[in-house]
C-alpha cells in the first residue's frame, strides 16, 4: 500500500478543519484554540499547528492528512507541512471574496516552497452572494486553460471531500507521467489503480452541478 500525504489549506474559515473531519476514518488531531482576532468574527476557534487524520483509499493508498492553520502568521506551519506533501487541497469560501487575495497569498507561498500538483476546493457555494466557480477561479488569476483542477466541496459531507481526494490522487498520478514522486514505500504508484476512474471536469461543469 502506497502512502501519500496531502496537504489541506486555505482561508480561515474555508473549512480545513471540518474537511479533515470528515475524512478521517481515525480520530483526528486537532490543535484549535480560541479565536482572538478576525477570525472571531466567522467562527469561535481557529488552528494554531495542524489538523491531522487518515483515510484508505481502496486496497492501493493510505492517504495522510495535514490541515494548515489559515491565517499568514501561521505560515512557518505551511512550510513544515508542505515539504513532505505529494499535494496540497486549496479550499476557498466562494462567500467570501475579501478573502481571495489571502487565497492568492497562500498560492504564491506554496508555489516558492515546492512544486507539486494543488487541486482547488471552492467550499460555500451554497451560501447567499456566493461566486460561482468560474468566479473564483478568475479571481484567483487562473483565466487561461493552464489552471489547477477545481471542484465544488461541501467540507462537512464525506462523500463531497471523498471527490476532493479523488482528483488529487488523480493529479498525483498525472504528474507522476512528467516526473518520479519519491514514496514513502517501495512499490510505485500503479496508474491502473481503481480509484482512479473519475476524470476531471472543467470548472464549468462542476459549477452547473451545484445548482
Amino acid at each position: 500500500m502506497d502512502i501519500l500525504r496531502f496537504v489541506v489549506t486555505g482561508t480561515p474559515g474555508a473549512g480545513k478543519t471540518s474537511f479533515v473531519r470528515s475524512m478521517s476514518e481515525v480520530g483526528i488531531v486537532e490543535t484549535d484554540r480560541t479565536a482572538t482576532d478576525q477570525t472571531a468574527q466567522m467562527k469561535s476557534t481557529t488552528t494554531v499547528a495542524f489538523d491531522y487524520g487518515r483515510v484508505t483509499v481502496g486496497s492501493a493508498f493510505q492517504l495522510h492528512l495535514y490541515g494548515t492553520p489559515g491565517q499568514s502568521r501561521f505560515n512557518f506551519m505551511w512550510d513544515i507541512l508542505i515539504q513532505r506533501a505529494h499535494a496540497y487541497i486549496l479550499l476557498v469560501a466562494a462567500h467570501r471574496p475579501e478573502d481571495f487575495s489571502k487565497a492568492r497569498d497562500i498560492i504564491d507561498f506554496m508555489n516558492q516552497q515546492v512544486k507539486i500538483p494543488m487541486v482547488v476546493g471552492i467550499t460555500h457555494l451554497d451560501c447567499p452572494e456566493a461566486c460561482t466557480c468560474e468566479e473564483v477561479m478568475l479571481r484567483l488569476g487562473y483565466a487561461d486553460r493552464d489552471r489547477p483542477m477545481a471542484i465544488g466541496v461541501d467540507a462537512n459531507n464525506s462523500t463531497s471531500a471523498h471527490l476532493a481526494i479523488h482528483l488529487a490522487l488523480l493529479a498525483v498520478l498525472l504528474d507522476q507521467r512528467h516526473r518520479p514522486i519519491a514514496m514513502s514505500v517501495r512499490s510505485p504508484i500503479r496508474l491502473s489503480a481503481p480509484v482512479c476512474r473519475p476524470q476531471p471536469l472543467p470548472v464549468t461543469s462542476l459549477d452547473r452541478s451545484m445548482h
